[in-house]
């Protein structure tokens, strides 16, 4: 057996009857002559790492709009904390790690500069609405890797298409909206426990809030301290996940799910609505629209900014993939050299 193999072997030896094996995969779009070496979820999350996208999250904003501090998150390291809490949650369960990491590392390609601000605005100008989700499939699928995507697997593709909840359900309701492996339902948990636990903390750091001002009722289910809180919520997610049926069914323990939907009412009320980071979304937004026309109503401009970027059937379409595409930084830089006045 090559190594390959060997490791295709070990899988179905260890992980779980509700793990998915790399050698049960439906495959990619395209048909690719198999790695000797990795897994093919192994050569998606080499994939994804090396790919421009996920190095252009270093400078895309998670909360806070291009922060002067260095302590605090961005859309990057978001991202990275995501893959540990999926890691340590994959392998309690003996699930699949290769496939929880690709898709941890690969779910938010797609978010816009200005975190959620961009993607409103997107949402609000381009025909048929914007969703970073689907543009993060957009990404894997065509715009990387000078339009010919990154061919990834279906089930990492399926778990970055339905890794988001927004304000909803952590696991939908309807079966068509849930992802179609347990290590994407996984990286759902993975991900909400990571905003919760260090938006929090960055809203301390900011002095947006105090600790005096977290409810009892978040605290005395689910801690203080950061580490803390997100071993007790990993931990309410492995007590509340049972298998019913043959299936493996996720869930969180009740007293620590009551905390979390607390801890997430009190985030969406006092740190994202605040009047400090609502300010400044404000004023990303109108940055974004007014790049958003402008470069619609000069495509020379455009073309001469996007250079390879992948090719796309319409103007719009193509607009809304490079502002999509932009950093925070990019797009402040490229806004002061349109609008602003020079010396």
């Amino acid at each position: 057996m090559n190594v390959r193999e060997e490791i295709e072997q070990r899988e179905r030896e260890y992980l779980s009857p509700h793990a998915c094996l790399s050698a049960a995969s439906k495959g990619r779009m395209r048909q690719e002559r198999e790695c000797p070496l990795r897994s093919i979820f192994q050569r998606d999350r080499n994939r994804i790492v090396y790919a421009k996208a996920f190095r252009r999250l270093k400078h895309k904003t998670q909360v806070f709009l291009a922060p002067s501090g260095d302590h605090y998150r961005t859309r990057l390291t978001h991202t990275l904390e995501v893959n540990e809490i999926g890691r340590v949650l994959a392998r309690a369960l003996r699930l699949n790690e290769d496939l929880v990491e690709a898709i941890a590392l690969g779910h938010d390609l797609g978010h816009t500069p200005f975190g959620h601000a961009g993607e409103s605005v997107l949402n609000e100008l381009v025909s048929g609405g914007f969703s970073h989700y689907k543009q993060s499939l957009r990404v894997v699928d065509v715009l990387e890797n000078d339009g010919n995507g990154l061919n990834l697997s279906f089930e990492v593709r399926d778990g970055i298409a339905k890794h988001s909840k927004g304000y909803g359900e952590v696991i939908p309701s309807a079966s068509r909206d849930m992802p179609a492996t347990a290590e994407g339902c996984t990286v759902r948990y993975a991900d909400i426990i990571a905003y919760l636990s260090h938006d929090l903390d960055d809203a301390v750091r900011s002095g947006i809030i105090t600790e005096r001002d977290i409810p009892d009722e978040c605290t005395g289910r689910l801690g203080r301290a950061h580490s803390e809180i997100v071993m007790t919520m990993i931990e309410g997610v492995l007590r509340g996940t049972m298998v019913l049926d043959g299936r493996l069914v996720f869930g969180v323990a009740s007293e620590i799910g009551e905390g979390m939907q607390a801890l997430r009412t009190f985030l969406y009320e006092r740190v994202y609505r605040s009047e400090q980071v609502h300010n400044e979304f404000v004023k990303a937004s109108k940055m974004l629209r007014e790049l958003f026309v402008y470069c619609m109503e000069h495509r020379d401009f455009l073309e001469q900014e996007m250079g390879g970027f992948a090719a796309s059937l319409s103007l719009e379409r193509r607009v809304c993939d490079f502002i999509a595409s932009m950093t925070d930084r990019y797009a402040q830089n490229m806004y002061q050299r349109i609008f602003m006045p020079k010396k």
